[in-house]
C-alpha cells in the first residue's frame, strides 16, 4: 500500500502566523517520523480558492492559528474545494472563534463562564472593574489587556481598536488556569498553568522558562473534564481540541475552546498526550488516520 500525502499548511495572515509556523513544522516533522505518509510543508498567507484547489495531497492537516486559519474561512476554502483535511468544520470552527458565541453554548449547557459583554468602539461596559479587554475571535492571550480603572478602559480600547473591530469585556476573575486537551474525542488529563506572573500570556505561553505545567493536579471534584466534553459534543468539533477554564472557590469556570491549539514545545496538547504514553508521533499520525476515515 502506498503512503497518503499530507499536505501540512502553517502560517496565514493572523497574529499567531510565527507560532504557527512552529506549529505546522512540529507537525510536519511528527508525521516524517511517524514512517507512514509522504509529507510535504507548505507555508501559506490568505490562498484563494484556486490555490487551495491546486494543492495535490490525499488530505491535508491546517495548523493554523487565528480567525482566519482557525476560525472557518480557511476550513470553507478546504471544504470547497472538496479537500479532506484534520480539524473541525468552517461552521464549528467559527463558533469556537467567537467567544461570545461559544459562552452562549456553554450556558445553555450549564457551564459556567465569567460575565461578559461585547464592545464596538463606541460602547461602554456595565462590567464592574477589574475586568479583560480581549479580542473576540483570537487566541494565545493576544492583545488581552486588565483593566483596573475607567482610565485604564479608554486606554486599552483605544489601542485595541485600531486593529480590531469588536472586543470582549470579561469579568476578572483570580483563579487556577487550568486547560482540557481533547484528542479524537477522548479527553487528555487536565494541565494546571503557573505562569510567572500574574497572567498567563502570549511570553508565558511561548518564549518563558519559568512557566509551570502541573499534569494532573489535584483538584476539587468540579468536572472541568465533563464541561469540556460537553461543548466538544455539543458544538460539533472534531479531532482536536483545548478548551481553558478557570478555577476558584465556587468551581471551574470556561473561558474559550481552541479547535487548532498549538504544537509547540510549548504547547499543551502534546503535553499531555506525552503524559500518558502518547508521542507526538502517535498523536499527530492519528489525527490524519481519524480525518481520514471520514
Amino acid at each position: 500500500m502506498s503512503k497518503k500525502h499530507v499536505t501540512v499548511l502553517m502560517g496565514g495572515p493572523d497574529a499567531e502566523r510565527d507560532v504557527s509556523i512552529r506549529s505546522g513544522m512540529a507537525v510536519a516533522q511528527a508525521l516524517k517520523n511517524s514512517g507512514e505518509f509522504f509529507v510535504e510543508e507548505q507555508i501559506i498567507d490568505i490562498p484563494s480558492l484556486e490555490d487551495i484547489a491546486n494543492i495535490q495531497c490525499d488530505i491535508v492537516f491546517p495548523v493554523l492559528h487565528g480567525p482566519f486559519g482557525e476560525g472557518g474561512p480557511l476550513q470553507q476554502l478546504l471544504e470547497n474545494a472538496g479537500k479532506i483535511f484534520v480539524g473541525s468544520s468552517s461552521k464549528s470552527a467559527e463558533l469556537a472563534m467567537d467567544k461570545s458565541t461559544t459562552k452562549q453554548i456553554a450556558i445553555g449547557l450549564g457551564i459556567q463562564t465569567p460575565k461578559w459583554c461585547v464592545l464596538n468602539e463606541n460602547d461602554t461596559c456595565d462590567l464592574p472593574l477589574p475586568f479583560v479587554l480581549k479580542p473576540i475571535d483570537d487566541g494565545s492571550s493576544v492583545d488581552v489587556e486588565f483593566c483596573n480603572s475607567t482610565e485604564d478602559v479608554q486606554i486599552n480600547k483605544t489601542e485595541l481598536f485600531k486593529t480590531r473591530k469588536q472586543l470582549l469585556a470579561e469579568e476578572y476573575i483570580q483563579g487556577r488556569e487550568l486547560t482540557v486537551g481533547i484528542v479524537n474525542g477522548e479527553p487528555l488529563p487536565i494541565i494546571e498553568i503557573i505562569p510567572p506572573n500574574e497572567s498567563y500570556d502570549f511570553v508565558a505561553k511561548y518564549q518563558s522558562e519559568d512557566t509551570q505545567y502541573v499534569i494532573s493536579p489535584n483538584l476539587p471534584t468540579y468536572d472541568c473534564v465533563n464541561s469540556a466534553m460537553k461543548l466538544y459534543e455539543e458544538m460539533n468539533i472534531l479531532d482536536i481540541a483545548r478548551v481553558d477554564f478557570l478555577l476558584d472557590d465556587r468551581g471551574s469556570w470556561l473561558l474559550e475552546i481552541n479547535t487548532m491549539p498549538g504544537f509547540t514545545n510549548h504547547s499543551l496538547v502534546p503535553m499531555a498526550a506525552k503524559h500518558i504514553g502518547i508521542t507526538m508521533d502517535t498523536l499527530c499520525a492519528s489525527l490524519v488516520h481519524a480525518a481520514m476515515a471520514r
